[in-house]
């Protein structure tokens, strides 16, 4: 089993301290840092725990080794949508259902409609089914790793065009993009 105490930590926006402060009884950031490394064992009680501070399912926190698990693959700037050089796990929003194809994204500026630290989650489709994404909001990978997001308003054939969240952005044109990613859910911290 995989401990991922770190990376839900992380994506709660949660500092050891404030999960050790959150625990019932409180503990340390110390332990809560040994837990995370391994240096200490994540028994059933400290996973209840830990799992209770953070606001998450206990079996949130470990998984198999073998599992495929969604990941944030991108973020956007204010130079628009930037592949992460080390894709992330996401923690899957229980209102999703199967976590089949599901891809998240990372907002780190408000553009649009969308506010500094949203994160989408989108589900990847295939070619055939770009009609019906018209005017809805996609990430579609670019060539060299990169990606564009943005509402889908014209398809051509193997073309497709966004138009990134904004105003005064101009639409991309993407040539033959291997699968478009359309927005499911918008997760907004409060």
């Amino acid at each position: 089993m995989i401990n991922r105490l770190r990376d839900i930590r992380r994506q709660k926006g949660m500092t050891l301290a404030d999960v050790a402060e959150a625990c019932v009884p409180k503990t340390t950031a110390q332990t809560i840092g040994r837990l995370e490394t391994g240096t200490r064992n994540l028994s059933l009680v400290w996973m209840n725990r830990i799992a209770a501070a953070m606001g998450v399912d206990p079996e949130t926190l470990v998984r198999g080794e073998a599992a495929d698990t969604p990941q944030v693959i991108a973020r956007i700037l204010d130079t628009g949508a930037e592949a992460l050089t080390h894709p992330r796990e996401a923690i899957l929003p229980t209102a999703l259902g199967g976590d089949d194809g599901l891809v998240a994204l990372a907002f780190e500026v408000g553009a649009g409609d969308y506010r500094d630290g949203d994160q989408v989650w989108l589900r990847r489709t295939e070619p055939e089914d770009f009609g019906r994404l018209m005017n809805r909001d996609v990430l579609s990978p670019r060539s060299g790793g990169r990606y564009v997001f943005g509402r889908l308003i014209d398809r051509d054939g193997n073309r497709v065009a966004l138009l990134p969240p904004g105003s005064g952005k101009r639409q991309i044109v993407i040539d033959n993009p291997a699968w478009l990613a359309v927005a499911e859910m918008l997760v907004r911290k409060l």
